[in-house]
């Protein structure tokens, strides 16, 4: 995973360490591997990479309910089998390479070694949430390792004389091939938590290679990065295959159809595709357990992957800071599991200490803030009034008083109705920076003051020159805009 291409993530909403053992221990590779791992016993043969033994293959096909007429149950099985011993579920001794004949197995004299369970597997029944998805997070690692290798046929077929793996013919590189496939992670990770924290919906599996393959900024595509684009959906159809077993993704594979007819080299406009159904294309979900494990393996390689509900027990200058970069939904989730766990009117109190601030990230802060005083009921009145006479948090305190229909709350002094304008406006820049809705918040802040702009400049706020500029570009009104420039060069000419 690479911190570089994502520094810092939105934050996601994941499901209880109990609700994602319970998903693994559902998750149908991971099941397989524990039911062979209680299997094994004195009678198990492993080979000396501790494979098992060709011939007990279909035994441990019908342990685990395979069809034997299947003819993958035998690779399913040793899949399982693989994911057993990667884990520690199952312990074995390889065969020693001098080992005598009364070692040797019955087919062909062959070497064996021993298995048998393993002391991670009373994990599985006996041990804690955290536990079962520590070995959940090994077996997915073997897994990823599986699906970041080519098709065994096209291995053998670059197998040079001498034995070794030509990767040159194979247009191969193990190092490649795992990068490519955490950076589709990634970007599916993203994909999913962009909106709302966790999207259900599916993500078409041309967009998830799209953004693997199109350059940034690049409009129409040209043919040969559309069969770029292609290819790479072909790659990650068949590696989402491999992951889908370990619960990883939930995944619809690429129309059989659509595939034959790739084969066939028919022609992109006679192809027989509803444009619409882009479900024919693949589409691709991470599960809650694969957002788990996905972002596990991004904090493990310093990336940036916050949680809701992580900041719930840190300070308010902690929280504050954090859901400043959130989207507002994200923020406002992280805001209300803070808020559960106070006494009312200590939180309130406590968040308006951390509001405080002339520095750059002040505005947002106590935008935020008051995102989440907008949760605090009459006990914080008490606490919100202590801050009314404060040029930074009086205009807030009056807006929340006022909105709770609280009695005798002061008029403010026109000097903090514009000190507040210009940090309302500064927060709205930061979090949004210049969106649709701005221009018509700006046009409401200053419609009902005359001489606005004429005292505005000297309003003793760090962004005042930035707002007046921004409402130069932005006001509605012409005549405002023109003011706000010269407003706004009155600012920057009183600046040291």
């Amino acid at each position: 995973m690479s911190a570089e291409s994502h520094p810092t993530l939105p934050p996601v909403r994941l499901h209880s360490d109990a609700e994602l053992a319970r998903d693994a221990l559902g998750a149908p590779l991971f099941a397989r591997a524990v039911r062979l791992a209680r299997w094994a016993g004195p009678a198990t043969r492993v080979g000396v990479g501790g494979e098992l033994a060709a011939e007990q293959l279909p035994g441990a096909a019908a342990h685990l309910g395979l069809d034997a007429g299947d003819e993958d149950a035998a690779g399913y099985a040793s899949q399982a089998w693989r994911v057993a011993v990667d884990t520690g579920l199952v312990d074995v001794t390889e065969p020693e390479e001098d080992t005598d004949a009364e070692g040797a197995g019955e087919a062909g004299g062959e070497p064996h070694g021993t298995a048998a369970p393993g002391e991670d597997l009373a994990l599985v029944t006996g041990g804690a949430p955290g536990d079962v998805l520590g070995l959940w997070r090994a077996a997915l690692e073997t897994v990823l390792a599986d699906a970041a290798v080519p098709d065994l046929e096209d291995l053998v077929d670059a197998l040079d004389a001498g034995g070794e793996i030509a990767f040159d013919r194979l247009d191969w590189n193990p190092g490649r091939e795992a990068d490519f496939l955490d950076e589709v992670l990634a970007n599916l990770y993203l994909l999913t938590v962009a909106e709302g924290g966790a999207s259900e919906r599916p993500i078409p599996l041309p967009v998830l290679a799209a953004s693997m393959v199109v350059p940034d900024g690049m409009g129409e595509p040209t043919d040969a990065v559309l069969e770029q684009v292609s290819d790479a959906m072909m790659r990650l159809d068949d590696q989402f295959r491999q992951l889908e077993p370990i619960g990883l993704v939930e995944f619809r594979p690429v129309d059989e159809e659509l595939m034959a007819q790739a084969d066939e080299d028919v022609p992109r406009g006679e192809r027989e595709v509803d444009d619409e159904d882009v479900s024919r294309y693949g589409m691709v979900r991470l599960t809650p357990l694969g957002l788990y494990g996905i972002r596990a393996r991004m904090l493990e390689a310093g990336v940036a992957a916050p949680a809701v509900g992580e900041l719930a027990g840190k300070g308010a200058d902690a929280l504050l800071d954090a859901v400043s970069s959130y989207p507002e939904h994200a923020a406002q989730a992280e805001i209300e599991q803070w808020m559960a766990g106070r006494e009312p009117a200590d939180a309130v109190a406590e968040l308006l200490a951390a509001a405080r601030g002339d520095d750059e990230g002040g505005p947002l802060r106590r935008l935020r803030c008051q995102q989440a005083l907008a949760l605090a009921g009459p006990d914080a009145e008490p606490a919100v009034r202590s801050v009314l006479d404060e040029a930074e948090l009086g205009g807030l305190a009056r807006v929340w008083l006022a909105e709770h229909g609280a009695a005798d709350v002061p008029a403010p002094a026109p000097e903090m109705v514009f000190w507040l304008t210009v940090d309302t406006i500064a927060a709205q820049l930061a979090a949004d920076g210049e969106t649709e809705e701005l221009p018509l918040l700006m046009e409401t802040l200053t419609a009902h003051h005359t001489g606005f702009f004429d005292q505005v400049w000297r309003v003793e706020h760090p962004s005042t020159v930035q707002v007046l500029e921004a409402m130069g570009r932005l006001h509605p009104d012409r005549k405002r805009a023109k003011e706000a420039r010269k407003a706004a060069f009155k600012a920057r000419s009183r600046r040291p």
